[in-house]
């Protein structure tokens, strides 16, 4: 990538650029052609490389195409769902077919350029034109109808500002992107009239009623309040309500928020009629207008959000700055030197004019910082506003989301490992001019930045990490003699990767990510040395991921997709006190976190509240969400194709299985064998009509008949005890479907499940939907007979009970009847990105099918892989921005930077947008006796010894007397524990205790214990101390095997 870059800077202006146009081509081609290429597609993509020359250049066609539909204005209907699924989620197909009948201009291809190149081609536009010259021309911009031009280069404020007029005045979004060392600044003018379709790009909330007033502002109470559902100011529409239906029809209405459960209405409720159940109500999404200032009128008076709360007195003069960058390159016709003190007394001289011009208040220290250091490029800080920039034009071109209005000033200057005056801003450093000087090697612009010493320390780094290898690649981390990057990831390259994931290619779909991305990451830089692997970092891989590897880390960073393997690795890092950087992603919003050992919590010291599960009763009964269906049909997909196929399938291969189950507590072996009985006897099909058959029948059972018995329990009519409806509130009152093959809810159940019954038994499949619906129609079904005094579960504790009666005589009954039938079943693990495997064709199907028994409204296919497959989404510009964050805060451990004021962990929505950062919590003190600890503390006890001996040495050292001693699981020592045995394993060697309680040996890769201790003090009292890391003995270790 840095090739590339310089071949682009090289290739601007007239004369011998023109013979260094092949090698632009090659570099483009090299690096945009293969970012996408869905089969099937027809649509060429362009890049265009417009540059300065004497001789006219034609646009470059290439071949990527992120769209297939023969038409840009087709809502979205092309879009390929696989490759975008993650991106759809986020946008939506509406914002996303805008997007994909958009030109944009690209003018600037240095770090910054390319960034948000890669952002806005990865994101599915029409059209990308890259400019690279030292000046925009008209005819760059009348050469086609541009939606959006981005400048991130400028020659001089007056050609700039002409620009922004045309833009302003041609319909055509300008946005102004600017890194300078660890300084940025982002403009937004998307013309006198834009409006938002969707502000936050949140879904609308939704909830049930309980009541509405006749009164001149009506009042509803919902049933499942929450403080922050609506605003004030919101306006919603009314659905399903009884009595009241005039609410149904009505046009969206304001609201105003009365409490967490109750909000007014502005509108008039007395005239219409009584409420008396049901009903929903729903946020309604409205239009937001905005008028944008020009750049011109703007520049001067600039009207900006805040990026950092921690540094508003620097907003100002980051504003100065760039214009007194311009100012000084037009006197000296070059930018200050690094670290120049004539070149920054020159600059402040400027900038101080400039400030006193304007009525603005100049901070020294900052524009002094910004003359040394704005000649310099810093990958991350190019990285995270290039996300910041192409999510803009996104917003510019799909109208989904909120525009930054309009100016944006951000940095990072605590990056820099030096110290300044706090007036002059001079640097107080033995370093000088010369140590910050380029010696025409790709890290010349972090050179100019931190010096030549820091980027020989971040070469020397030794760090374990994934996402984030393009920056470690860019940023020259692992490239020094002794530096190294290792690279776990088990997942494999799927396809909805590609499209949000720089380092992988169409072809590498189905690889293993970690060994693409080294791949990748060197052919970026080869100068660093990468050592992948594919193993999951867990206990199992601990004999992979030792002590001898973690003591030789510089650092780990996360890029994690759940939480137990975050708090995992947060562990590890903890007990071998390395830094850890952890970041984490969810549709446009990120956040990252710096853990640094003996100065901050840990990842682990503060967590999330679970996540709320659906009550089973709800699940089983009384669904009133698709959410609620949606898990329901997963539910049902896994207990018949997966956990009964296990359990039949250990049943046939384990001799011990039969006798390991009757173990099991409760109601679970009959259970367990029952559905052993219907997989391996009673549903057993023969051929594929069996299967057929097998897949009607469940569908009856499962969408008339239960149905059928729910309302012989409860009739539409019940009342509860006190008088009111039963079937009110979050019940729904369900009607039984009829199956016919006209409907295609009841053919796609039948049609799936069938073919995934046949898939667990080794049938052959078909696959003609058309032939497995006639096949089901001929199906004999048994008329379905209400059952008398059939229990129904009402509440969670009902629910709960149910799984605890045990029938003794039918479970002897099946231990006679089961018997090896000599046949193979083959679990179904749920897939939900292969099109072609039917399973989320059977989730939709029966989750839909569920939700017209309850008049829920359905999900479409997207909706419901979303919210069935526990999908995160995901888009590219987001994972370069909280990518960026996190290599910042690299630079800072690397430099060694003691002061917890100066780390940051980020939040950001790039939807609204909202840049937060606060330094990270101080890992809290605690004491015992007169000593201070934290998590990062613990004892370390060496030596041979015995348990006794063990208890001693922390009665007569630490005056702490130790009533448990637990490793891992095991109590290896307690004050209630058996005289004998207390007094036996007193006696023995500590590592023979722990091998003995354990009943296993210890590991050879093992080379320390890790024991909790209960410690009371002199008075009996409770007293909390750090963990124990006991140094295994040489002898001992001779026999841990």
């Amino acid at each position: 990538m840095d090739k590339f870059n310089k071949v682009f800077k090289r290739s601007s202006g007239k004369g011998r650029a023109w013979t260094r146009i092949p090698e632009v081509v090659q570099a483009v081609e090299k690096k945009f052609v293969p970012l996408i290429q869905p089969k099937g597609a027809h649509r060429p993509y362009e890049v265009v490389i417009v540059t300065h020359l004497t001789r006219e250049i034609e646009p470059i066609e290439v071949n990527i195409v992120p769209y297939h539909g023969s038409s840009v204005n087709n809502n979205g209907a092309g879009i390929d769902e696989n490759l975008y699924s993650r991106q759809l989620y986020v946008l939506g197909k509406e914002a996303m077919a805008r997007m994909a009948a958009s030109n944009n201009l690209i003018s600037g291809l240095g770090g910054l350029g390319v960034e948000v190149a890669k952002n806005v081609i990865l994101s599915e536009v029409k059209s990308v034109t890259l400019q690279d010259a030292t000046t925009t021309t008209w005819d760059d911009l009348r050469k086609e109808k541009y939606s959006t031009v981005v400048v991130t280069e400028t020659s001089g404020v007056s050609n700039l500002l002409e620009i922004g007029n045309w833009c302003h005045d041609n319909g055509v979004s300008f946005i102004l992107a600017e890194t300078k060392g660890l300084f940025s600044r982002i403009f937004c003018d998307f013309g006198p009239e834009f409006s938002v379709l969707d502000v936050n790009g949140e879904n609308p909330v939704t909830t049930l009623i309980a009541g509405v007033t006749k009164e001149e502002q009506g009042v509803v109470t919902c049933l499942n309040g929450s403080p922050d559902a609506f605003e004030d100011g919101d306006f919603v529409k009314f659905s399903e309500v009884q009595g009241m239906t005039e609410l149904n029809d009505h046009d969206p209405i304001q609201i105003e928020v009365t409490g967490p459960y109750t909000f007014k209405l502005k509108v008039d409720t007395r005239g219409m009629t009584d409420y008396i159940r049901g009903g929903v109500v729903s946020q309604v999404k409205t239009v937001k207008k905005l008028s944008f200032k020009r750049l011109e009128e703007s520049i001067a008076a600039p009207e900006y959000i805040i990026a950092d709360w921690g540094k508003l007195e620097h907003t100002e003069t980051i504003n100065i700055a760039f214009q007194a960058l311009d100012a000084f390159v037009s006197q000296y016709s070059r930018r200050p030197r690094p670290y120049n003190a004539e070149d920054a007394d020159s600059f402040v001289e400027i900038a101080t004019d400039l400030a006193n011009r304007m009525e603005v208040r100049l901070n020294v220290k900052v524009a002094r910082i910004f003359s040394f250091i704005c000649s310099g490029q810093v990958c991350p800080m190019n990285g995270l506003m290039g996300g910041v920039v192409a999510q803009e034009v996104m917003k510019s071109v799909s109208r989904k989301f909120h525009p930054l209005f309009q100016w944006m000033f951000f940095d990072s200057i605590e990056c820099l490992p030096f110290e300044f005056d706090g007036e002059t801003g001079a640097l107080k450093s033995t370093l000088d001019e010369t140590d910050f000087q380029g010696s025409g090697s790709r890290y010349d612009g972090q050179i100019a930045v931190f010096g030549k010493n820091f980027q020989q320390s971040l070469g020397d780094e030794v760090v374990c990490g994934c996402e984030l290898l393009k920056n470690f690649a860019m940023m020259g981390l692992g490239g020094g003699d002794k530096g190294k990057i290792f690279v776990t990831d088990m997942d494999l390259i799927e396809r909805s990767n590609l499209n949000r994931q720089f380092l992988f290619r169409p072809k590498d779909v189905g690889q293993a990510k970690s060994v693409c991305a080294a791949q990748a990451a060197l052919e970026i830089n080869p100068g660093i040395t990468i050592e992948h692997h594919v193993n999951r970092v867990g206990p199992e891989t601990e004999a992979t991921y030792n002590d001898d590897f973690f003591e030789n880390l510089s650092g780990v960073a996360n890029a994690l997709d759940n939480v137990d393997a975050r708090i995992y690795m947060d562990r590890r890092c903890v007990y071998y006190r390395k830094p850890l950087l952890e970041s984490g992603t969810l549709g446009t919003k990120g956040n990252t976190q710096v853990v640094n050992p003996n100065m901050t919590e840990s990842y682990s010291s503060s967590q999330d509240p679970p996540e709320k599960s659906i009550p089973i009763c709800t699940l089983k009964n009384f669904p009133n969400a698709i959410e609620h269906t949606l898990q329901w049909a997963r539910d049902l997909f896994e207990g018949i194709f997966k956990q009964s196929a296990e359990n039949a399938a250990q049943f046939l291969s384990d001799p011990r299985y039969l006798e390991r189950t009757l173990k099991l507590p409760g109601s679970q072996p009959l259970e367990i064998l029952e559905s052993v009985k219907k997989c391996l006897m009673d549903d057993r099909p023969k051929d594929f009509q069996g299967c057929v058959t097998w897949a009607r029948l469940l569908w009856e059972d499962s969408f008339n008949n239960t149905i059928q018995q729910l309302l012989f329990n409860f009739p539409p009519d019940q009342t509860t005890s006190t008088g009111q409806p039963f079937w009110s509130g979050p019940k729904r009152c369900p009607k039984a479907m009829t199956f016919t093959t006209e409907d295609d809810l009841c053919v796609d159940f039948v049609f799936a499940g069938a073919n995934l019954r046949a898939e667990m038994y080794g049938i052959p499949q078909v696959r003609d939907r058309t032939r497995v619906g006639n096949m089901a129609a001929a199906v004999h079904v048994p008329v379905f007979q209400p059952r008398t005094g059939m229990r129904i579960a009402l509440t969670e504790v009902e629910a709960q009970s149910q799984f605890g009666t045990l029938d003794s005589d039918r479970l002897e009954e099946l231990k006679t009847i089961l018997e090896d039938r000599g046949l193979n079943i083959t679990p179904i693990e749920f897939e939900k990105d292969d099109d072609s495997n039917l399973h989320m064709d059977f989730i939709v199907a029966a989750s839909n099918a569920r939700a017209t028994n309850y008049s829920i409204e359905l999900a479409n296919r997207l909706k419901s892989k979303l919210i069935a497959g526990k999908i995160i989404p995901a888009i590219a510009t987001t994972t370069s921005v909280v990518s960026g964050l996190v290599c910042l805060e690299l630079i800072k451990l690397v430099g060694g930077e003691t002061n917890i004021e100066k780390y940051k962990n980020g939040f950001v929505n790039l939807a609204i947008p909202l840049f937060g950062f606060s330094e990270p919590v101080a890992a809290p003190k605690l004491t015992y006796h007169d000593t201070q600890f934290t998590l990062w503390d613990r004892f370390e006890v060496q030596g041979e010894m015995t348990l006794k001996e063990f208890l001693d040495h922390f009665k007569d050292r630490h005056n702490l007397k130790i009533t448990v001693l637990s490793h891992d699981v095991c109590i290896i020592y307690s004050f209630y524990m058996q005289k004998e045995k207390r007094e036996e394993r007193l006696k023995l060697p500590l590592v023979q205790v722990v091998r003995n309680v354990s009943r296993r040996p210890i590991e050879p890769h093992v080379k320390a214990l890790v024991f909790v201790l209960f410690c009371t003090d002199d008075d009996g009292e409770y007293v909390r101390v750090p963990y124990v890391r006991y140094v295994i003995p040489p002898s001992q270790l001779k026999t841990n095997a």
